[in-house]
């Protein structure tokens, strides 16, 4: 029987919980219906599901059920945001305000349509923790914007973004505004309708869902140009049969996080801090990245300052999973966009490792992890320094 490393790469994605595929199983076989087909009862059967689905995603998230939008996940529904917001301005250019921290599914698009002049994209500074300053936000809002773009929380260092005064000032000078929390939704509370956020993208492979499964929630007065067409499904925003098996995944992992994500979360929390403190006893200078005041209960983003990070993945390979960074360039390694931005030295760039905890995570499993670093770590140096 093939033996498996420690799973410690909960940002890049979730294991599927149980529970979650045991209720998808039952629309991949049995309940196998088009929610489109209106004329017989396995129609009937999949429209039902895809609305019980829309109604846990909706609770969760504080949002009404006919905003929600099914997508393939967060990069489309990003895609759909930003680019159906160029087409919605007929003709004027449309000026983004976000930050380099952004995923690349944020940043590459904006990047592109500005190249060929779509829009105009500003960059709001963050500082050495990748924190922002909301008075300078609003001072940019002033002088008129047409979207807001901040993710919940960040997908390397962990960071949890203001999202609640960020919308304040979006609300007060009647500003758009979009957050990815992809990496936020099942792990912290998030408020749709009373933050002020007209945009909301969601990732279900994030929080113990499906992979191929997301949603794009859109405040009723901010519909969006499609970017795909071929049936007016959706509200005419995202044609396209739906995804049932995911869609019932997607909601079921709703309907559980709003459950258990509380206590989930503690229970991480208190496991990232063990492997942290850990860490810190046996590799003293040891560097932890991001706002330790505001970061996401299962994040911890190390450095080894004089070790590369891949010697060490090289090492704990067949024994930890964990990564040197973003899983989302289709596997090229690139020094981090987001440690760049931060402004840290290459050496702490080059020396980085991010460690994502979820709620499969054990205690055995972190003080077992904490002994292989530190090993990989000690090995490291003694080839170093020979």
């Amino acid at each position: 029987m093939k033996s498996y490393p420690i799973y410690l790469d909960y940002h890049s994605t979730t294991p599927v919980d149980p529970r979650v595929a045991k209720k998808m199983l039952h629309y991949l076989t049995t309940a196998f219906g088009n929610p489109s087909s209106i004329d017989h009862v396995y129609g009937d059967e999949a429209e039902a599901a895809v609305t019980e689905a829309t109604n846990y995603l909706a609770n969760l998230i504080n949002a009404k059920p006919k905003e929600i939008i099914f997508t393939s996940g967060a990069t489309e529904s990003i895609n759909l945001v930003l680019q159906g917001l160029v087409a919605n301005n007929k003709g004027k250019t449309p000026k983004i305000v976000t930050t380099k921290l952004e995923h690349k599914a944020v940043l590459d698009t904006c990047q592109v349509l500005a190249k060929k002049g779509l829009l105009e994209l500003v960059f709001l500074p963050v500082d050495r923790q990748g924190r922002i300053n909301l008075e300078q936000l609003e001072t940019i809002v002033k002088s008129g914007v047409s979207l807001l773009c901040f993710m919940a929380a960040n997908n390397e260092i962990g960071n949890i973004y203001p999202l609640e005064k960020i919308g304040k000032i979006a609300q007060k000078y009647d500003t758009p505004f979009f957050s990815d929390a992809s990496q936020a939704v099942g792990k912290i509370p998030l408020n749709f309708t009373d933050w002020g956020i007209n945009y909301l993208a969601i990732s279900a492979h994030k929080f113990y869902g499906p992979k191929g499964c997301g949603a794009l929630v859109v405040k009723k007065g901010y519909e969006l140009e499609p970017i795909m067409y071929g049936g007016g499904h959706q509200g005419k925003m995202r044609s396209g049969t739906l995804n049932v098996p995911g869609i019932v995944g997607l909601g079921e992992a709703c309907r559980l996080r709003q459950l258990e994500m509380l206590e989930d979360e503690k229970a991480i929390a208190l496991l990232r801090n063990r492997l942290q403190n850990l860490l810190q006893k046996h590799i003293t200078d040891i560097v932890i990245n991001g706002d330790l005041e505001a970061r996401l209960s299962g994040n911890l983003h190390i450095a080894m300052p004089g070790i590369p990070n891949h010697a060490i993945i090289a090492r704990i390979r067949p024994q930890l999973a964990i990564s040197t960074g973003a899983a989302c360039s289709s596997g090229v390694e690139t020094p981090s966009h987001v440690l760049q931005a931060l402004g840290v030295s290459t050496e702490i760039i080059e020396s980085s490792l991010r460690i994502g905890i979820g709620k499969f995570t054990t205690a055995q499993e972190i003080e077992t992890a904490a002994q292989i670093l530190t090993q990989a770590v000690t090995q490291s140096r003694a080839i170093m320094y020979s």
